[in-house]
């Protein structure tokens, strides 16, 4: 089966309303239409081996056939989900428009993707991070108040370096944040971040700036924006700084944002309107981490489990 991705536009036009469809009415960042696309032509070119079209009613053997090349290409469980998330849509779309009566998938079993949960900061770490000591230049000062915000307000990098002045509202403590499909919602900050942006408002970017002119709210020393890379860097540097061993990420910062807020009692769908979640299935991974912390606080301290410990595996 031939995987390698269209160059032009799928041959089946009603692919490309569908597509439209989810760009438009959906909010899909472009990115995410993007694969959909990908996925959709790997489908398309396994239908047209059977000389069926996308729209055909397709046999669940046929799909199976499908499912199977894809294990045996050894693509990585997400990819795999994220075609299969692509194919549903598809199906569901072709239902209802009335193009076909039912989904072919509804007949095929597919076994459940693992839950991986995401990988967090502990609290000693972060406060290691945002309280590590500031160096003289500039650049290491506004980084402090970048990594305040990544963790504070749970932003995604590309989130955080698409900020501009007018996205700021420090009277209101909050941030305008243009998420994924250029969806907008509006996002506490604390109190730590608005004191170390108005000190960088003030004192910081003029510095940077040297009296060019941009809405951009973070730059370098060139007056430009800073890119997802260097943001990326940045952070590695101060955590390496900061003692920090495990390799750490932006969004690492974000699961540790949204992790700890459920720790602390927050409400689940607080955390999704902050986090900017289109369904709370997405936020619910989250609940899975305190879980997993609750069962090894459970395990390590419960009385009945120090009584096995000590007796050397006697049943209590």
């Amino acid at each position: 089966m031939s995987t390698t991705a269209p160059s032009t536009a799928l041959l089946d036009p009603l692919v490309e309303r569908y597509l439209t469809q989810l760009r438009v009415e959906g909010g899909l960042a472009t990115n995410t239409v993007e694969a959909y696309r990908r996925d959709l032509f790997r489908l398309q070119q396994h239908l047209l081996m059977h000389r069926l079209r996308m729209n055909d009613v397709v046999s669940s053997q046929v799909i199976r056939s499908f499912l199977a090349a894809l294990k045996q290409e050894s693509l990585a469980a997400s990819s795999v989900a994220r075609i299969l998330s692509a194919m549903r849509g598809w199906y569901r779309f072709l239902v209802r428009e009335r193009v076909l009566e039912g989904s072919p998938l509804r007949e095929v079993a597919v076994a459940r993707r693992p839950v991986q949960l995401p990988k967090t900061l502990t609290r000693p770490e972060v406060t290691a991070l945002l309280e590590l000591p500031v160096r003289d230049r500039v650049e290491d000062q506004r980084d402090r108040v970048m990594v305040e915000l990544l963790y504070a307000s749970g932003l995604r990098v590309s989130e955080l370096v698409g900020l501009t002045l007018s996205h700021m509202d420090l009277n209101l403590g909050c941030l305008r944040v243009v998420g994924k499909g250029t969806k907008e919602r509006l996002v506490p900050m604390g109190q730590t971040a608005q004191d170390l942006l108005r000190e960088y408002l003030d004192h910081i970017r003029p510095v940077l700036l040297k009296r060019r002119s941009t809405r951009v709210l973070f730059v370098s020393r060139r007056g430009q924006g800073l890119t997802r890379q260097a943001c990326w860097k940045l952070l590695l540097q101060r955590a390496r700084r900061a003692g920090i061993a495990k390799s750490i990420s932006p969004h690492m910062l974000r699961h540790s944002f949204a992790t700890h807020l459920l720790e602390g009692g927050a409400d689940l769908r607080a955390v999704q309107t902050m986090l900017g979640h289109a369904d709370i299935a997405t936020t619910q991974i989250y609940t899975y981490v305190e879980r997993s912390r609750l069962k090894h606080v459970h395990k390590r301290f419960f009385p009945r489990q120090l009584m096995r410990r000590g007796s050397g595996g006697t049943k209590a």
